[in-house]
C-alpha cells in the first residue's frame, strides 16, 4: 500500500517537473523576434545554392520562383549524382548546374553538396534552399538583409508547410510540435549554444567568412547537418539566428503519412547532435507533457496537471496553425497523433547501425 502511494507520488512529481519544463519553453513564445518580411534589395550580392539529388519532380516550382528573382545574381544547382532529369530541368530553367562529385570518405551527401555549391558561388552572400521549397521571389533579399542588420554569421528560417494529404496533415503537426516542446518556437534565442535550433531548408551565409572557417567541413559526417552546423558555429562564438519566414516561404516536404513517418523518422530524434541522455530527457518531457494528458482525460484518469497540459497543447496547436498552408479537421485532430510522433523519436534514439537515405548508407 505504501509502495503504491510512493509510486503515484513519484509519478505526479515527475509529471509536474515535465510540465514545468515544457511550459517554460513554450512561454518563451512571448519573446519571439519579428518574422522575416520583404525588404529593399541589400547592397550585398546574393547567390542561391540548391543541393539536389533526384529532385526532378519537385525542383521546378522552386526554380520558377527564384531564377531571376530581385537581388539574385545566380542560382547554382548542385546535381548530387541524380539518376533522373534534375540537371536537365535545372539547366533549362536558367540555373547554373554543377555536376556533384561523389562524397569523399567521411562526408554525408547533403553536407558535401552544400560545400561544393557554396564554394562555386560568386556572391557576397549565399542563400541555400532545398528543392522542395516554394519561396516568394523576395525571400533571398529579405533573409540576407535581416542577417546583415543583425550581424549574423548564419541565419536559418522556418516556412509554411504544405501537407497535401489527410495523413500528412494529421501526423506532420504532431511531429513539429515535439520540436517546439523540446526547444521552443523559432525566433527565440537558445538557452545555451548547444541547444541552438536551425532549419536547413533555407539558410543565409556570408560566403567568404563561412568558407574561411571551414565551410561544412566541421559537420561533414552529420546527417542532421543544419542543426550540427548552427550549434558548432554558436559554440565557437558565432552569431546564429533562427526566425519565422512563413510569409515568404512555403515548403512541401512530404506527400503522405508514410513520407512523413519515414522522412522525419530518421531525424526527429536529432541523431549525432543530441547526446543520448538529453534525447531521453526530452523524450520524457514530450511523453509526459505532450502525449499523455489528452488520452488520460479522455479515459477519465486525468487530474489538474493533465487539464493544464491539455489546454497548453491546444494553445500550442492554435499557435502553430500559421505554419501550415491548410488547417482542416486533420490538423485540429493532430494531437491524437502525438503518440505516433513520440514513437518516431524513441525509434530514432534506439536505432543502431547504418541507415539508408536517398540511396546512400550512413553510420
Amino acid at each position: 500500500m505504501k509502495l503504491g502511494r510512493l509510486v503515484r507520488a513519484v509519478f505526479v512529481g515527475v509529471r509536474i517537473a515535465a510540465a514545468v519544463a515544457a511550459i517554460s519553453r513554450l512561454a518563451r513564445a512571448a519573446t519571439v523576434a519579428p518574422p522575416v518580411r520583404p525588404t529593399l534589395t541589400p547592397m550585398q550580392t546574393i547567390s542561391v545554392v540548391v543541393p539536389a539529388r533526384d529532385e526532378a519532380e519537385r525542383i521546378g516550382p522552386l526554380l520558377d520562383r527564384i531564377v531571376g528573382a530581385p537581388g539574385v545574381a545566380e542560382v547554382v544547382v548542385v546535381d548530387d549524382q541524380s539518376s533522373d532529369a534534375t540537371a536537365d530541368l535545372a539547366g533549362r530553367a536558367g540555373a547554373t548546374v554543377i555536376s556533384g562529385e561523389p562524397p569523399p570518405d567521411g562526408w554525408a551527401g547533403k553536407a558535401w553538396a552544400l560545400q561544393q555549391g557554396i564554394t562555386a558561388a560568386s556572391s557576397d552572400w549565399v542563400v541555400t534552399l532545398d528543392a522542395d521549397a516554394r519561396p516568394d521571389p523576395a525571400l533571398p533579399t529579405a533573409i540576407v538583409a535581416r542577417a546583415v542588420a543583425e550581424r549574423l554569421d548564419l541565419l536559418t528560417v522556418g516556412g509554411r508547410f504544405e501537407c497535401p494529404t489527410v495523413g500528412s496533415r494529421w501526423l506532420h503537426p504532431a511531429m513539429l510540435t515535439t520540436l517546439v516542446y523540446r526547444f521552443g518556437p523559432p525566433g527565440v534565442p537558445a538557452s545555451r549554444p548547444e541547444r541552438t535550433m536551425a532549419n536547413g531548408q533555407c539558410m543565409a551565409i556570408p560566403r567568404d567568412a563561412f568558407l574561411a572557417s571551414g565551410g561544412m567541413e566541421p559537420v561533414r559526417s552529420e546527417v542532421v547537418e543544419d542543426l550540427a552546423l548552427a550549434r558548432t558555429m554558436a559554440m565557437n562564438g558565432g552569431l546564429v539566428g533562427f526566425l519565422d519566414a512563413g510569409e515568404l516561404l512555403d515548403v512541401r516536404m512530404f506527400e503522405s503519412f508514410g513520407d512523413a513517418w519515414h522522412g522525419w523518422g530518421r531525424s526527429l530524434a536529432l541523431p549525432g547532435v543530441e547526446p543520448r541522455r538529453r534525447q531521453l530527457v526530452d523524450l520524457a518531457i514530450v511523453v509526459l507533457a505532450q502525449v499523455l494528458p489528452i488520452p488520460r482525460l479522455l479515459l477519465g484518469r486525468g487530474d489538474v496537471v493533465d487539464a493544464v497540459l491539455a489546454l497548453t497543447r491546444i494553445g500550442t496547436l492554435a499557435g502553430t496553425r500559421s505554419a501550415y498552408e491548410r488547417t482542416d479537421a486533420a490538423y485540429w485532430l493532430s494531437p491524437l497523433a502525438d503518440p505516433v510522433a513520440a514513437v518516431a523519436i524513441a525509434r530514432g534514439i534506439a536505432r543502431r547501425g547504418r541507415q539508408t537515405w536517398r540511396g546512400r548508407s550512413y553510420a
